[in-house]
């Protein structure tokens, strides 16, 4: 089967179309917000302010609210405040008793926790909405005027409240998305707003062919190997290590229950970007702190140090990811917990002990699989500065950009993959003549 019957096949099927149609409804409001500026703020200005944020904490931020930040846009927080929220909290079920009991307690208790994300997200967009708008009246064009050109108390409050007031709407719109769309919401929305900046990449691409900067001779092999980083992002994505569980049989009543197999899939990249945005806010800090003190040498001289491609740089910020994702992993995933639920309703991992060797060996397994997906994620972070650095590549390519746009255009592929499966639609992966209905 070709694979332009599988995109067919999703307009055939009345539930998933109305979803696929709201889904891109919701995006093309999203967008839309993205151009609606902050009242008070010169664009010009601070776009051309941004221009020298590239590589700095600012420059990280601007890339998760789709650009809103350098335009200042009512969207200009995105969805960020949302997302420490809720990995505020995730970090805070490790440690915190009442948290982790809540979590355990099924729907109700994740009902809980989601609303006391939303009350974190409305908190943090306002101390961040805070500090924008007091930033913006300090920010200063490549020609030295202001952002701001009339500051006031009126100004920050307006933009407290439109800042703060936009966030929450973006989370609304990524819950829409979620409940009656397709695929996750929140994180369709930071995608969206990271594949709209490719169109901008391709034309600076073009420009610079024009002027003879990039050559066919060049471009191929830079594009041959995009191909193969993305297949292997891919198959990082996918790869998990599957260890054998087995339940045993047993008699009630009459009838026997259990005796069934399966299988608890540990990913090779259990935790995701993560351990790349919190790399990423540790090894930008110098750059970011070297802006505000230009007469200090020791701050320049410390921002030359850990400015991207360079061996410290390159270093440090691989060290960090790979203690990142190990940090993550273990909290998101417990060994002991798994080992326990296992036990509880009889399952075992056959030649190992219920119990605490299950739990032993669970531990052994993740720590050897997590290293190769740390190890990637590390290379993947670094990629683009190599690849800017090194060999002029005039785009940006890899990081954390790259992983976000794979990993969730994979889950909401399965996720329509699912609904064609289900109506006995062949999907994007299956070969073979359509079995439903015409």
């Amino acid at each position: 089967m070709r694979i332009t019957d599988g995109y067919q096949n999703m307009f055939r099927i009345p539930e998933l179309k109305r979803r696929l149609l709201f889904t891109g409804f919701i995006l093309i409001i999203y967008r839309m917000g993205g151009h609606i500026p902050t009242p008070g703020v010169d664009t010009t200005a601070l776009r051309s302010f941004f221009e020298g944020q590239q590589g700095t904490l600012l420059g990280l931020y601007d890339l998760f609210a789709g650009g809103n930040l350098s335009k200042a846009t009512i969207f200009a927080l995105g969805i960020m405040p949302y997302i420490s929220a809720s990995i505020i909290l995730q970090l805070m079920q490790a440690v915190v008793p009442a948290l982790e009991k809540l979590a355990k307690e099924g729907d109700e208790g994740r009902a809980k926790i989601t609303q006391y994300t939303r009350y974190g997200t409305v908190l943090l967009a306002t101390i961040q909405a805070a500090g924008i708008s007091i930033a913006l009246e300090q920010f200063t064009g490549g020609s030295g005027e202001p952002v701001v050109p009339d500051p006031s108390l009126l100004f920050k409050f307006v933009t407290v409240v439109t800042l703060v007031s936009g966030t929450m709407f973006v989370m609304w719109l990524g819950e829409q998305i979620t409940e009656r769309g397709i695929g996750n919401g929140i994180s369709l929305i930071i995608t969206i707003g990271i594949i709209a900046r490719y169109p901008a990449q391709t034309l600076q691409t073009i420009q610079q062919m024009k002027i003879g900067e990039m050559t066919w001779f060049k471009l191929i092999p830079i594009l041959a190997f995009m191909v193969v980083v993305i297949a292997a992002i891919i198959l990082i994505t996918q790869g998990q290590r599957r260890i054998p569980v087995q339940y045993a049989k047993k008699m009630v009543g009459r009838r026997m229950y259990g005796g069934a197999s399966t299988h608890i899939p540990l990913k090779v990249n259990t935790a995701g970007v993560i351990p790349i945005i919190f790399a990423q806010s540790i090894i930008m800090f110098p750059s970011t702190l070297a802006q505000y003190f230009p007469e200090s040498v020791a701050m320049q001289n410390l921002a030359s140090i850990f400015a991207p491609g360079q061996p410290v740089y390159i270093l440090v910020y691989s060290v960090i990811i790979i203690f990142f994702a190990y940090f993550y992993t273990a909290v998101v995933l417990n060994p002991v917990d798994l080992a326990d639920n296992m036990k509880k309703h009889g399952g075992f991992i056959p030649g190992i002990r219920p119990g605490k060797r299950t739990a032993e060996f669970i531990d052994r397994v993740l720590s050897r699989v997590t290293l190769p997906g740390a190890i990637f994620l590390a290379a993947i972070a670094v990629l683009p500065d190599l690849m800017i650095r090194y060999f002029n590549v005039p785009f940006y390519f890899g990081g954390t950009g790259l992983l976000i746009v794979v990993g969730v255009t994979l889950d909401t592929l399965q996720q329509i993959e699912s609904h064609l499966m289900m109506r006995n639609y062949d999907g994007f992966m299956k070969r073979g003549k359509l079995r439903g209905r015409r």
